[in-house]
């Protein structure tokens, strides 16, 4: 039985794949992305890994960022081969919390990765729409946690979908909305602000 958005998950992890394919090794072990302390290789590891709920986050209680460095750790020392092979069947084969939380957490947060790496960069790729809608998603979450910009603006995303908060408004596609929301402050030259 597919679980809602488990087949764009998947797409999405394929697209990831290929994007991080198409790097040469010096992109992939030591390339920017807009992560600031994480290269393509750290944040792929972070993705397979979290797709682990229970290994990846229990051990280390409430200190997600803990957790976070230390699924990105794991793979530094493997061979760019073989963490290719890992992203594969991770791709192919969602763990069965990876299924569940496809819809509320990690399709967006996939999506925002996967921008990371292509934005950090220097590339670009067209954003599916579902996967943009998820980005905006993840975005209001996460701001509600890092930064409260979600609180003190309304939130108009240019490409549909509906607005969002209060305040001054801030206009964008929902990819750089979402972007945005999450931290990653350069985007905001994408943004309109409005007073």
């Amino acid at each position: 039985m597919r679980l809602p958005l488990e087949d764009e998950l998947r797409a999405e992890r394929y697209r990831l794949v290929e994007t991080l394919e198409g790097l040469s090794d010096a992109d992939f072990d030591a390339g920017t992305t807009l992560c600031a302390r994480w290269t393509p290789r750290d944040v792929l590891g972070h993705l397979i890994c979290s797709d682990y709920v229970l290994g990846s986050y229990l051990p280390y209680g409430g200190r997600i960022n803990d957790a976070n460095d230390a699924q990105a750790e794991r793979v530094r020392g493997m061979s760019r081969p073989r963490l290719m092979e890992w992203a594969r069947h991770w791709a192919y084969s969602p763990s069965p919390a990876g299924r569940l939380l496809a819809a509320p957490l990690l399709l967006g947060d996939l999506g925002i990765h996967h921008q990371d790496i292509v934005r950090g960069l220097g590339l670009t790729r067209e954003v599916p729409r579902t996967v943009a809608g998820a980005i905006l998603r993840e975005g209001l979450q996460l701001s509600l946690w890092l930064n409260r910009r979600v609180l003190r603006h309304r939130i108009v995303p240019t490409d549909g979908g509906r607005s969002y908060g209060r305040g001054p408004e801030v206009l964008g596609t929902r990819e750089a909305l979402g972007l945005w929301l999450a931290g990653r402050d350069s985007v905001a030259r994408e943004l309109t602000f409005v007073a």
